[in-house]
């Protein structure tokens, strides 16, 4: 199995920064991509970006793409998500997931954390 924690959420002023870890534990020779995903206060949960664990490559949400980007620290296993340019837009619980070798649904999550841009 393959557990997610995830830290670095609070309160920023828009046009602020933040940036969220994602530490995975576990079979993380498993893991196929992290991805992030967020759900505004009333909304449905929708997709930010992914990054796919043997090289790196990222895919990004339209709505962040020039202002997120996702990184990855091979040694600590943990996926970063740095937010740019934060907008009020943007407040949302943020929460990041596991794809995992041979699947294709995000099946391990982490707790979620709450950001809020306020303006």
């Amino acid at each position: 199995q393959v557990q997610l924690v995830e830290s670095g959420g609070g309160l920023v002023q828009a046009g602020g920064s933040l940036r969220l870890s994602c530490a995975a534990s576990g079979r993380t020779d498993s893991i196929y991509a992290i991805g992030w995903f967020r759900q505004p206060p009333g909304k449905e949960r929708e997709a930010v970006g992914n990054i796919r664990w043997r090289d790196s490559r990222t895919v990004y949400a339209d709505s962040v793409k020039g202002r997120f980007t996702i990184s990855r620290d091979n040694a600590e296993n943990t996926a970063y998500l740095h937010m740019n340019s934060l907008k009020p837009e943007d407040t949302a619980v943020y929460s990041c997931a596991a794809r995992l070798n041979g699947l294709y649904d995000y099946t391990n999550w982490g707790q979620g954390t709450q950001v809020t841009v306020s303006s």
